[in-house]
């Protein structure tokens, strides 16, 4: 019994040195940060679709052949193998089974370019009836995670002048960071369009994303942070 009581006191003694011991931050400010940078990709990923299909006098151009063309285009504008890869790949197999449009074999190529000008030197070397598609799917840039550095550090940056001048305010002085805290952190893909039309591949540059001539780049990517940071208060 005497052990059991003994504890308890013992407990009891811990416990109330803990609930004595000051607050550290008596008085702190919570504020929000936000910064973003706009950044031009160097890295444009495009899907291009290619189709089998007939042509007057020939017949059916094949899918080897539309590769072999295709890969030996890129090959032509400086595109090396490495930054060409399957996207997808539908064959003519059951072809029983299977209407006339279906029995066209199609495959897709996914491409990084970097700039806009090799993406046209492409287009203009492509088969305009082998084409069935040339879409921009993503884009981003080679230093990405270092630009994601620098906006964490101008939201902090940021939220630590708010808090600056809102103490100065009501007349106390900013004190130690105690907590930070990321909020809202991304990047926003710009949008872009590009079709076929009159059997040629155009790039929208009417739109002001990019042009043939090199003059209009890539929209840029916008990369955001917003920071939670709670200050001591002297």
């Amino acid at each position: 019994m005497k052990k059991i009581i003994t504890t308890a006191i013992l407990a009891f003694f811990i416990s109330g040195l803990f609930a004595q011991a000051p607050n550290p931050y008596p008085k702190t400010i919570n504020v929000n940060g936000s910064a973003d940078m706009e950044i031009t990709p160097d890295e444009i990923y495009v899907v291009v679709t290619l189709k089998e299909y007939e042509k007057k006098g020939t017949g059916k151009i094949g899918i080897e052949k539309i590769k072999t063309d295709f890969l030996n285009s890129c090959s032509n504008v400086g595109l090396h193998d490495s930054v060409i890869t399957i996207a997808s790949y539908e064959g003519n197999l059951l072809k029983k089974k299977r209407s006339k449009e279906e029995l066209y074999a199609t495959i897709s190529y996914q491409i990084k370019f970097n700039n806009s000008k090799k993406m046209d030197e492409l287009v203009n070397k492509l088969d305009d009836e082998a084409t069935q598609g040339f879409d921009v799917v993503r884009v981003s840039h080679s230093k990405i995670q270092e630009y994601r550095k620098q906006v964490r550090i101008l939201a902090i940056k940021a939220a630590k002048e708010k808090a600056g001048y809102l103490t100065e305010a009501v007349g106390e002085s900013l004190g130690t960071a105690v907590t930070i805290s990321e909020n809202n952190t991304g990047i926003i893909q710009p949008y872009y369009n590009i079709s076929q039309t009159s059997n040629r591949m155009e790039m929208a540059g009417n739109n002001g994303f990019f042009s043939s001539d090199g003059g209009i780049d890539f929209k840029k990517i916008k990369v955001y942070m917003e920071v939670n940071v709670v200050f001591a208060i002297k």
